[in-house]
C-alpha cells in the first residue's frame, strides 16, 4: 500500500512529490545488497543492513513490492558478526544483545533472503552453529555476488 512502511521502525524515508525518477511498478526488482562494513560501534544497527529496509520502504511508498527472494543480502567481511545469535555476538563484540536481529527478522518477514558467507564465518572464527536460524549460509560471498549478478540481480554495494 503506498505511503506505508514495509519495514516499520527501520530505514526511515521522506516521501517526495514530483520526483523525476520513481520506482517502476512494471519492473521486477531483483536486487543484491553487499554488506561488508561493520557499524561504527557494535551496539548500533549496521547501516548497510538498514539501507535494505530503506530500499524496501522507498519501493513500498510507491506501491512496489519485490517478490519473495528477489531482494538478497550477502553478509561478509567485518560485518559478519551481525548475523549471529546474542550469545555469540556478545563473545565477539562485548555487546550483550545483537542489535541487528530484529531488523533481520523484519527483512525476512518482508521476503528478503539474508545470507552469510561461510568463508567469512571461518575467517572471523565464528561457529556456523551460532548463526541466527533464519540466515542462510552460502559457500562464499564472492560466488554469490558473481552468480546472482550473472542471473540479473542489480548490485547495491555498502
Amino acid at each position: 500500500m503506498p505511503g506505508q512502511a514495509v519495514i516499520a521502525g527501520y530505514g526511515a524515508i521522506t516521501p517526495i512529490e514530483g520526483a523525476a525518477e520513481r520506482p517502476d511498478r512494471k519492473l521486477r526488482y531483483r536486487v543484491l545488497f553487499n554488506v561488508t562494513k561493520a557499524a561504527a560501534t557494535p551496539d548500533k544497527i549496521n547501516p548497510s543492513l538498514e539501507k535494505v529496509a530503506r530500499f524496501l520502504n522507498l519501493l513500498g511508498n510507491d506501491g512496489v513490492r519485490p517478490e519473495q527472494g528477489d531482494v538478497v543480502v550477502i553478509v561478509h567481511g567485518p560485518a559478519t558478526p551481525i548475523v549471529t545469535e546474542d550469545r555469540a555476538y556478545a563473545i565477539k563484540t562485548g555487546v550483550a544483545a545483537n542489535p541487528n536481529l530484529a531488523l533481520i527478522e523484519a527483512l525476512k518477514k518482508a521476503g528478503v533472503s539474508v545470507r552469510v558467507c561461510s568463508q567469512a564465518l571461518i575467517g572471523n572464527k565464528i561457529d556456523p552453529a551460532t548463526v541466527e536460524k533464519s540466515v542462510e549460509t552460502d559457500v562464499s560471498a564472492l560466488t554469490t555476488l558473481a552468480t546472482l549478478q550473472l542471473r540479473g540481480w542489480a548490485l547495491i554495494p555498502d
